[in-house]
């Protein structure tokens, strides 16, 4: 099987830590993907983490993680990425509560 390639559809579900809430870090997030069409969620975890469910164009999610950590230098201080199989159930990017 190939891999596949940056411009494929993926679903990334990521966490970010370090001080990414109460700092505008979820609009930021869904702003800068709708800005890029893709799809899924943003939430708060009460942990302190935000999680997010990123579907579109690896290449697209790739961008989004990128851009997000020039915006928000600083602020995350790891960012976990575990890459999933892609589903059908996404139509916007939301926040969660």
């Amino acid at each position: 099987m190939l891999d596949p390639g940056p411009n494929d559809l993926a679903r990334c579900h990521a966490y970010l830590s370090g001080r990414v809430q109460g700092v505008g870090m979820r609009a930021t997030i869904q702003i800068l993907a709708q800005q890029m069409k893709l799809v899924g969620w943003v939430r708060n975890m009460d942990d302190g983490r935000v999680e997010a469910l990123v579907q579109g164009p690896r290449v697209e999610i790739e961008r989004l993680w990128k851009k997000l950590q020039e915006h928000r230098a600083g602020l995350i201080a790891t960012l976990s990425q575990i890459w999933e199989p892609v589903g059908t159930e996404y139509h916007s990017f939301d926040i969660n509560p």
